[in-house]
């Protein structure tokens, strides 16, 4: 397909290596795109004992959802094995993977690094996944976890002045609706968000969304149509809608935002930033030349993916107070 208008191009690097990803290359959500990327973000048994080998604990709680399906939510808490001696900051964790697929487990590597780097404690939530559920039933997971979260900070050993919640790509965008709710609900209290690489507003009416059209685009505009058509297709009339649809977002606590400029998502990125802005909220954006989706993951020896690292990691240690080693 032809792309009808000019466009940012990808960073050099990225480019390069872009053929090496083990990751598959996706245009359209179909059942059988959907069951092979399932498989393919699946996290490996060998995950668990990497972050052991790091200096990294794990544990699992189940949650009761609150939608009266007496669904069990898993939570998974990571954290430093060694002993605190004071409540620990967190970063509560919401995975990317399109609301499709992915686990708590998956898109972690930002927040086991802020684990070590802050030694702060970490925690994960198993949402239901589209299209089996809708992208209500995954917010409302999320809120569910966080809730839990706030309730038992005491005992969990987190610093209450020190809670966020941060996501990548989907999980950026059910960060963004899951505090929405915590604004609405009068709780719990949330020191900051971080959004990486938002999935945000399901209109995608913007200019990056009719620049990243080809299926030689790293994640199209045709996969996030499928994505989001597909999560909101049973979304009840009343539920959450995508938080990028919002034009009132007082309330909400400061946030970071980074996206790259070869990418689908940038400009919703870019005008999400704009409306906290609007509405008095403080907010960081970041958007870093030719990265397409995720590269700060899939590639992260790159330089832009070193810059983009180092900047959200000091970030996080700002809203923390953990003084740069």
């Amino acid at each position: 397909m032809a792309h009808c208008k000019p466009k940012p191009p990808m960073d050099s690097e990225l480019k390069a290596n872009l053929n090496k990803l083990s990751f598959p290359a996706v245009t359209h959500l179909t059942p059988e795109v959907n069951n092979m990327m399932r498989k393919a973000t699946a996290t490996p048994l060998s995950f668990l004992d990497e972050q052991q080998k790091r200096g990294i604990s794990h544990r699992e709680v189940k949650v009761r959802s609150q939608d009266g399906s007496n669904h069990e939510i898993i939570l998974s808490i990571l954290q430093s094995a060694k002993e605190a001696a004071k409540p620990r900051p967190c970063i509560y964790w919401i995975h990317g993977g399109g609301f499709h697929w992915g686990d708590r487990l998956h898109t972690l590597e930002f927040a086991t690094n802020v684990v070590l780097e802050c030694d702060a404690m970490c925690i994960s939530v198993e949402y239901r996944l589209a299209p089996e559920y809708s992208f209500s039933v995954a917010v409302e997971d999320c809120y569910a976890g966080l809730r839990w979260t706030g309730e038992h900070a005491a005992e969990l050993g987190i610093d209450q002045r020190k809670l966020m919640v941060g996501g990548m790509s989907a999980g950026g965008g059910l960060t963004a609706a899951t505090l929405l709710a915590c604004r609405d609900r009068q709780g719990p209290e949330v020191c900051a968000q971080c959004l990486i690489c938002p999935g945000l507003d399901d209109r995608l009416d913007t200019v990056s969304s009719r620049q990243y059209v080809e299926d030689s685009d790293f994640m199209p505009r045709s996969i996030m149509e499928g994505i989001w058509n597909s999560s909101l297709r049973n979304n009840p009339e009343a539920g959450h809608v995508a938080p990028g649809r919002s034009d009132d977002l007082s309330g909400l606590p400061t946030t970071f935002l980074d996206v790259g400029s070869a990418e689908v998502l940038r400009d919703e990125t870019v005008a999400f930033a704009s409306k906290l802005w609007a509405s008095g909220v403080q907010a960081e954006l970041h958007v870093w030349a030719g990265g397409f989706h995720g590269f700060d993951m899939f590639h992260q020896d790159a330089a832009v993916s070193q810059a983009a690292k180092k900047t959200k990691m000091a970030w996080v240690k700002r809203i923390f107070g953990v003084e740069e080693r």
